[in-house]
């Protein structure tokens, strides 16, 4: 007699969408799907609050119009992730994004601050994010005082991986002449 195993069902973006108009999910739900998986965001911090506003404040100033700076906005990665990162810079558009969110090809940088969330950014979302192609992540590690770079997304995982620490410097590959330096982004 075969026995059949129950696997955890895995939804789309689509049924994901679906959940928010019918009701299921509402906007005041702080939930994410990563890889077919609703997953329930962490809670925000006093210091990661205020890193997230201060680099927001940073990137906005110094972009200008060459990105779109999109704060814990949706990004759909592939058919079965949509995540909000803490900062996304975007290509612009003239819509801004209104007909339908950001793709992976619209992603020139992702900028992930972690502290209660760290494990489930470093285990779910940069695989994530990897598997999809978004070709730079900063996550930034609020406990240790570090700017975790990750680039060259291949196979699911990150080919490069640097980390900058107080009195270094950091510039995303899209945008090199984006000086940003690591106090900045830790709100030191």
């Amino acid at each position: 007699m075969a026995v059949a195993l129950a696997l955890p069902h895995r939804f789309t973006v689509e049924d994901f969408e679906r959940m928010v108009e019918a009701g299921i999910l509402t906007k005041d739900d702080r939930v994410e799907l990563i890889e077919g998986q609703v997953v329930e965001m962490s809670p925000i911090g006093k210091r990661h609050a205020s890193a997230v506003n201060r680099s927001t404040r940073l990137f906005v100033q110094r972009c200008g119009e060459r990105a779109t700076v999109s704060v814990q906005g949706p990004v759909q990665l592939v058919g079965t992730s949509q995540v909000q990162p803490d900062i996304a810079l975007l290509r612009p558009r003239e819509d801004f994004y209104r007909e339908q969110y950001p793709q992976v090809e619209d992603v020139l940088l992702i900028v992930e601050f972690a502290d209660s969330s760290l494990l489930t950014d470093r285990n779910m979302k940069l695989p994530a994010y990897a598997a999809a192609g978004v070709p730079e992540v900063w996550l930034v590690n609020l406990p240790s005082d570090t700017v975790e770079i990750y680039r060259e997304p291949s196979g699911g995982r990150y080919g490069r991986q640097d980390v900058v620490a107080e009195g270094g410097w950091l510039a995303p590959l899209a945008l090199p002449d984006l000086q940003v330096s690591a106090e900045e982004l830790l709100s030191l």
